[in-house]
């Protein structure tokens, strides 16, 4: 099952903890704790480094004390996760396949300290250019697709509502296009129209939170997607995944949206590059090591981090284990990374 598809049932006779008694955060040696805290320190409050998910049985050790199953980490997880002393934002990926009420809005916030960051996926209804069968395929044309309607209805107002101050990125990850990115001049127009639609901000409710647009077709990685997104104050989000440019490549891209002023970097480590989510998936699991380490990966975006907060501005960084075996421990050595770059 996808890390981010919604959790299924506890299997029979799984392990749980006793009944009212929380899930526990890892238990560290105090000296890896100390050294976690004190890379901690070193990293700015703006800087919101977290993981693609929560709920992985295989980081009891580096995330929770004991052993859980997945569904139980899903619902009760994250106030251990959130006591990591790295982990200051976790995405919400399970609403791209169906929209979260507010009352599971509610019960995430209430989780986690306030100065904690959510990035929160669209549903695929709007984010997906195709109804899709079985296997994945597109079928047909997805008339829902960027209706800002039910953007609005589905996934802004209740992520905005339930979250608060811990919204960050609202995240719109578009689908492959197939054949609809043939067509580049009526994307781009559908595109503006629903990016036009979309309601302002709150900044009194949801001081942090931001619109995103993760691009998936390379052809449509131009500088004419950026600047639209850039005239409508519309973050660009950086993937590094199989089949789009590098992140190093894509820090171009990050420029440009900057040209006129700097706003928030929202980045998505997915995987490591070349390698498709089916590979990864089996050569990481249980995902409690590190397994190919992608050190110009990681050197890229420490680089565009220490940029944006030179600017003041804040940095969201999604760390999926699929990107090198580990997501909380490549959490870890992309903040010793930023931490190095920024002493200096």
């Amino acid at each position: 099952m996808p890390a981010d598809a919604p959790a299924q049932d506890d299997p029979a006779g799984a392990a749980r903890p006793p009944r009212g008694k929380p899930i526990q955060p890892a238990a560290m040696s105090s000296e890896l704790k100390a050294e976690l805290s004190a890379l901690a320190v070193r990293l700015p409050r703006q800087l919101y480094l977290g993981t693609s998910s929560w709920s992985y049985p295989g980081w009891h050790g580096l995330v929770y004390d004991g052993q859980y199953t997945e569904s139980l980490l899903s619902r009760k997880g994250l106030t251990a996760y959130g006591q990591h002393p790295l982990l200051r934002a976790a995405g919400i990926d399970r609403g791209f396949y169906g929209p979260i009420p507010l009352a599971d809005y509610l019960s995430y916030a209430s989780q986690v300290p306030e100065d904690f960051r959510f990035l929160i996926k669209a549903p695929a209804s709007v984010c997906d250019g195709w109804v899709r069968g079985a296997d994945g395929a597109g079928r047909v044309p997805n008339a829902a697709f960027l209706d800002p309607d039910i953007a609005v209805r589905d996934f802004i107002v209740p992520a905005t509502g339930g979250l608060g101050r811990r919204c960050g990125p609202l995240l719109f990850q578009l689908s492959p296009l197939g054949s609809m990115a043939n067509d580049a001049e009526a994307f781009h127009a559908r595109l503006a129209a629903f990016l036009e639609a979309l309601p302002p901000l709150d900044p009194t409710l949801t001081p942090s939170a931001c619109y995103a647009v993760e691009m998936r077709d390379p052809a449509l990685l131009t500088p004419r997607y950026i600047k639209l997104l850039r005239a409508h104050g519309v973050r660009f989000c950086l993937s590094a995944r199989d089949r789009l440019p590098p992140v190093s490549r894509q820090a171009g891209a990050q420029a440009l949206m900057d040209a006129e002023g700097p706003g928030p970097l929202v980045v998505r480590w997915m995987l490591y590059q070349g390698r498709s989510y089916e590979i990864a998936e089996a050569a990481y699991a249980p995902f409690d090591k590190l397994v190919d380490e992608d050190v110009p990966t990681r050197e890229a975006i420490a680089d565009l981090v220490v940029r944006t907060l030179a600017a003041d501005q804040p940095a969201y960084v999604i760390v999926s284990n699929k990107a090198e075996g580990s997501a909380p421990l490549t959490c870890v050595k992309l903040a010793q990374a930023i931490a190095d770059r920024l002493r200096v």
